[in-house]
């Protein structure tokens, strides 16, 4: 199942579903992070650091600290947009991932 990281504006009804689906999904504020206002590259690193994808309604600045630090984009949204997806299309887009 997928390791996962839910930034602050992440539904947390979307984490707990996902958790029951068996993803190992945690969120920034149980890690201590919660209401700090922690820049999203800060959150990228924290991801990155623990082997999580990250969970965020604020997906294209991640895409923008993608290409700035790889030259490369991400992979397309399979279909997600933001506010919020529900988690019935959130588990499908999960569905590939080892």
């Amino acid at each position: 199942m997928a390791r996962l990281y839910a930034n602050e504006n992440f539904p947390l009804r979307v984490v707990h579903h996902l958790r029951g689906l068996g993803h190992d999904a945690i969120t920034i504020q149980e890690t201590g992070k919660g209401g700090q206002s922690v820049p999203d590259e800060s959150v990228l690193e924290y991801a990155v650091a623990e082997e999580r994808a990250v969970l965020t309604i604020n997906r294209r600045h991640f895409i923008r600290f993608t290409q700035d630090a790889t030259g490369d984009s991400l992979p397309p949204s399979r279909g997600l947009r933001p506010h919020p997806p529900p988690p019935q299309t959130l588990t499908m887009a999960l569905e590939d991932v080892p």
